[in-house]
């Protein structure tokens, strides 16, 4: 990076592709190095690629710095990218995820404030879409954990609790293919951002896009400790049970099945 920048008169700009190491390494080195790229010259943008893009030659995650010879920095455009067309294994087959195209979108638009807009407008209709549907899943998870527990104590040879169980199953992959569409472009419409020099100089000039991209996590379903409880006791009187029907099935006199 010192090289690139020794190398480029004032005014010259440099697309650089560099190692995740330099975005966020700890030692003085690296601080030093994104310290004098942001407060002596202007970082236009920080593209974060996935590890794989250069297999089968190497697999370390990669970005690609944009920067000009002094100036300021004031605010930096990422983009954090998932897909290159290809696959992110040693063979590099063609795939038909591909976020370059939507890269060069934002870079033409990134000061576009209607384009800005739209995005965030559509990010939101989204976003209230999928939410009830998230909702759904919750219960549906809900209820295959129930069903689940029934079948595994139900009496062999009882099909309803096995029955219902497929249902539910069934029911859940159908909503995950519907919600998957539309969690693909939510993921698309969040990966450009903005970040501020300031926030960038808080966390000591970490560019890694991890460290600023806001994702939503998805509420996990864990059933209520209550719930967990009444059916270890459930557990208990059926495997209770069990026991007793192999003791009457002893002979007289024989020694005692052992728990």
């Amino acid at each position: 990076m010192h090289l690139f920048l020794r190398l480029l008169e004032m005014g010259g700009r440099c697309a650089a592709i560099s190692p995740d190491g330099v975005l966020f390494g700890s030692s003085n080195a690296h601080v030093e190095t994104r310290k004098k790229l942001i407060e002596e010259n202007r970082l236009e943008a920080v593209v974060s690629m996935p590890s794989g893009v250069f297999k089968p030659y190497a697999g370390v995650s990669t970005a690609v710095l944009i920067f000009t010879k002094g100036g300021e920095t004031d605010r930096i455009w990422f983009y954090d990218m998932e897909h290159d067309g290809y696959s992110l294994d040693d063979k590099r087959q063609k795939v038909a995820e591909n976020d370059i195209p939507d890269i060069l979108l934002c870079w033409q638009h990134r000061h576009d404030f209607d384009f800005t807009q739209q995005r965030a407008a559509r990010l939101a209709e989204l976003k209230k879409q999928i939410a009830p549907l998230k909702a759904e899943r919750l219960e549906i998870q809900r209820e295959i954990n129930r069903l689940t527990f029934e079948q595994a104590i139900a009496p062999e040879g009882d099909e309803a609790a096995r029955r219902a169980l497929e249902a539910d199953e069934a029911k859940l992959a159908a909503l995950h293919e519907h919600l998957a569409p539309l969690q693909t472009e939510i993921n698309q419409l969040s990966r450009q951002f903005w970040v501020t020099k300031e926030q960038v100089r808080a966390n000591k000039y970490d560019l890694s896009a991890s460290r600023y991209r806001q994702l939503e996590q998805d509420d996990a379903f864990y059933d209520e400790p209550q719930v967990t409880l009444e059916r270890l006791v459930k557990l208990e009187q059926v495997m209770n049970a069990e026991l007793d029907e192999l003791r009457g099935m002893l002979p007289a006199g024989s020694e005692a099945v052992k728990a």
